[in-house]
């Protein structure tokens, strides 16, 4: 590995060179990820599949996605971060370049829905909840908050660029960029990611001379996983975050991140129009998620979480009503983009609080499980609703409905108590 750490160790910590490459590396997975919904509408040209069958591969991808969370923490523990990011973007970049030549469902199903999604799993929020609890005693809200951010400047990145790529040359060139992207961060994760501050000689940002990042002891990932759910499962705080997560991925990447493209070309809009509200949405995103960082570092998550699901639910309730004209989409994408993940801040520091900063990045994997499930659940819904009833609008009000639900529940999490010690002991 480089040893940058020494030449920039005078005047930037390194840490935020880690946050940098942690930033770069999830918007190069979620652009990955998300190029399944600028190819549901070309594959349904190609093969005659049915929307329902594709949205089956995407809700597979999705849900892997999440699930593979709180095991990919469990294994960075065991065998390093480089060595488990490195192995899952080999595996992104095989199974993409591979999808150019399938023929049936079931190849889209494999490559797509599974590699993609064990992959891409691995590289995910999950990652940036380790990175940050390993390398900042101080403003991992505000740090968090701008990892997270990458999802949307994913989105802004790619998708307007990709569906300019199938309008033009069809889908099989953007599976070779998106195999090419994933190819492109290996090299980037060997040079510039040490294993933590003590690899490169630091503390952790913020942190004072007594602290230190003791080492995992060897265990077994799929064990440590497994335990640290069953302990985090006796406290209602988990259950609750897990059901408020659960209502964020099934209002957002489940939803709008998979189906807005199609729901804008079923009223009319080109693909490439569809992609673009996404990237603007991603713009303000981008905005919302970092400031919802600062925020939490200040004051009471809950109460932001309140404020954040009633928002993004009064703005779903609304897209149906839009009339899809370029003023009323404009207010959506706006409204909503400063609120997609702006959840993910308040949450992760609400585990951190709830069950300790050793435990938080595995049991966040969970939570990230849930809401990855919710996302793949309403995918699926949202794709076989629109097959039988024609139009997208059962699914998103339902959506929205949920986040208002959402928004009221939250307000109990952590009730009574800082740390639930004695639920969730630290590991050692």
């Amino acid at each position: 590995m480089l040893n940058l750490a020494g030449l920039l160790k005078s005047r930037i910590h390194y840490a935020w060179i880690v946050a940098a490459v942690t930033f770069l590396l999830l918007l190069a997975a979620v652009g990955v990820r998300a190029t399944p919904s600028v190819l549901i509408v070309p594959l349904e040209a190609a093969f005659g599949w049915s929307r329902g069958t594709i949205s089956l591969a995407i809700s597979i991808n999705i849900v892997l996605y999440g699930l593979m969370g709180p095991f990919a923490a469990a294994l960075m523990q065991q065998i390093g971060i480089r060595r488990t990011v490195m192995l899952a973007l080999a595996l992104i970049a095989a199974a993409t370049a591979l999808s150019s030549f399938m023929t049936t469902s079931w190849q889209l199903i494999l490559t797509w829905g599974l590699a993609v999604g064990l992959g891409t799993g691995v590289t995910a929020l999950v990652l940036g909840a380790t990175i940050v609890n390993r390398w900042f005693n101080k403003r991992q809200g505000l740090v968090m908050g701008a990892i997270t951010a990458s999802t949307a400047t994913g989105q802004l990145v790619f998708l307007p660029f990709l569906a300019s790529v199938v309008e033009n040359h069809g889908w099989q060139p953007v599976v070779w960029i998106a195999a090419a992207v994933s190819a492109a961060m290996i090299p980037i994760i060997f040079f510039l990611l040490p294993e933590n501050p003590g690899a490169v000689g630091l503390r952790p940002y913020g942190a004072g001379a007594e602290s230190a990042s003791p080492a995992a002891a060897p265990a077994n990932p799929i064990t440590v996983a497994l335990s640290t759910l069953g302990r985090a499962s006796k406290s209602g705080s988990f259950w609750l975050l897990f059901a408020s997560f659960f209502v964020c991925g099934a209002s957002t990447n489940g939803l709008i991140g998979t189906h807005l493209i199609s729901y804008c070309i079923d009223n009319g809009l080109p693909e490439i129009t569809g992609a673009g509200l996404l990237a603007g949405m991603g713009i303000f995103d981008l905005i919302g998620t970092t400031l919802s960082g600062w925020l939490s570092d200040r004051y009471d998550s809950r109460w932001l979480l309140f404020w954040y699901y009633g928002l993004r639910g009064l703005s779903l309730l609304y897209l149906p009503y839009s009339g899809f004209s370029l003023a009323g989409l404009s207010f959506f994408a706006v409204f909503y983009g400063l609120d997609w993940l702006a959840t993910v801040p308040p949450t992760l520091r609400l585990t951190n609080e709830i069950f300790g900063k050793k435990d938080a990045p595995i049991i966040f994997g969970w939570l990230f499980t849930g809401h990855q499930l919710g996302a793949g659940l309403i995918a699926f819904e949202a794709g076989t609703l629109r097959s039988v009833l024609g139009d997208y609008q059962v699914p998103v009000l339902i959506s929205g409905v949920l986040c208002l639900a959402a928004a009221l529940f939250v307000l109990k999490i952590g009730r009574g108590t800082k740390r639930d010690d004695t639920l969730v002991p630290a590991m050692g």
